[in-house]
């Protein structure tokens, strides 16, 4: 069978997408199917004038809007990179962005798309200032998904909470799939090490939707508490230098260290104590689930599927979004206490083993593939027939 996972970003580009779609093509391959990647290239932009039509909601009215107008020219732009690049026939395409899946499906119309919603973009967006809730470019985003039920063939997403936030924005929310992120654990080596001081570690994109404002605060309580750790943040973003002034001003400075982006985090994990990321979103949160099979003990915030991912008390510790007292208290509990930090991180590795193995995923995708590229064969031979 020839399948194409068709991306947005890169596959280097961090994010949950990148450190699972290129493994899923490789164990794909090894079983002997024809599986390729495409994506746009950053350096493609402003080259399509082809607008791409909607079939259940009105574009036009939302144009002159910022936010939307750019969203439309990236259409354009990836039909047009599509168009001149996809030349070959494939039995299915899985996409994992919007924007791919409307594209692919408008110039390969008898081909089963399936599409995985992986996160969704206006809620990063209205969580880190740019636009406003029910504004126009909220209203255009959330379109997006009545437009793709319509559609692709079938709908997946990461995690039930996930599938909740879809609900209002679709008319069957029971139709989409959760599927949850599954991750090669050969790239995942626990090392044992004994820190005299807990290291604190968080993997993310520097921007507020992550909370890293809040972490900062409860460390700054932490100290105060008289604990000594070290915090060390890998990611990059639009306010690192926002994060850095912080650091300093709350006295965190010889406390903090910023790494920047790094491909491979999961090779820096296993050294660490701690992993902690204190989100306001999260449709799933897969550096939650590298970081327990890095043997880390896991803190994170009760939403989306952060909590799904963590038992409270068991495989890690929840708190509630923007509560830097919570958030403190949480971490003074892993830090005060390496054996209870231990018992969490052993806990979280074994759920992690056993729920996002990605054996796992490649079984039900399997499932999914073999389902729609059977159900079109069959009205396909039924068409030939009539005709």
């Amino acid at each position: 069978m020839k399948v194409l996972q068709a991306l947005f970003f890169p596959p280097e580009q961090p994010g949950g997408v990148s450190s699972m779609v290129p493994y899923i093509q490789e164990r794909f391959l090894k079983m002997g199917w024809d599986m390729e990647l495409f994506y746009i290239p950053k350096r493609v932009r402003g080259k399509g004038s082809e607008d791409l039509e909607f079939a259940t909601f009105d574009a036009g009215g939302f144009r002159g809007n910022p936010v939307v107008d750019k969203y439309l020219q990236t259409c354009r732009d990836y039909l047009w990179w599509t168009r001149l690049r996809v030349n070959k026939p494939y039995d299915l395409i899985h996409a994992h962005h919007p924007i791919p899946a409307l594209v692919m499906k408008k110039l390969f119309p008898d081909t089963p798309v399936v599409m995985t919603i992986h996160s969704s973009y206006e809620r990063e967006l209205v969580l880190n200032g740019r636009i406003k809730p029910d504004g126009p470019e909220h209203r255009f985003l959330t379109s997006l998904y009545g437009e793709l039920e319509a559609k692709v063939d079938r709908m997946l997403t990461v995690s039930h909470s996930f599938r909740d936030y879809l609900a209002p924005h679709v008319k069957n929310p029971d139709g989409i799939t959760v599927i949850p992120n599954g991750f090669d654990e050969k790239r995942f080596r626990p090392v044992s090490h004994d820190n005299e001081i807990p290291q604190l570690i968080t993997v993310c994109r520097l921007v507020p939707a992550k909370g890293l404002d809040i972490l900062l605060k409860a460390c700054a309580l932490l100290k105060q508490r008289g604990h000594t750790f070290v915090l060390h943040i890998i990611g990059d973003g639009p306010i690192r230098k926002e994060l850095e002034t912080m650091a300093a001003e709350l006295d965190l400075y010889d406390d903090t260290i910023f790494y920047g982006y790094m491909l491979h985090p999961e090779e820096f994990m296993p050294f660490f104590d701690i992993f902690v990321l204190p989100s306001r979103a999260e449709a799933f949160g897969s550096v939650f689930a590298e970081a327990a099979l890095c043997w880390l003990a896991l803190v994170g915030t009760n939403v989306g599927g952060i909590a799904e991912q963590i038992q409270d008390g068991v495989n890690g510790l929840l708190v509630p979004p923007d509560d830097p007292e919570a958030l403190a208290g949480a971490l003074e509990k892993v830090v005060s206490d390496p054996g209870y930090r231990y018992n969490l991180a052993r806990a979280a590795w074994e759920k992690a083993k056993r729920d996002y193995s990605l054996q796992r995923v490649i079984a039900q995708l399997k499932e999914v593939y073999l389902g729609l590229t059977q159900t079109a064969g069959a009205a396909s031979e039924e068409e030939g027939e009539t005709t």
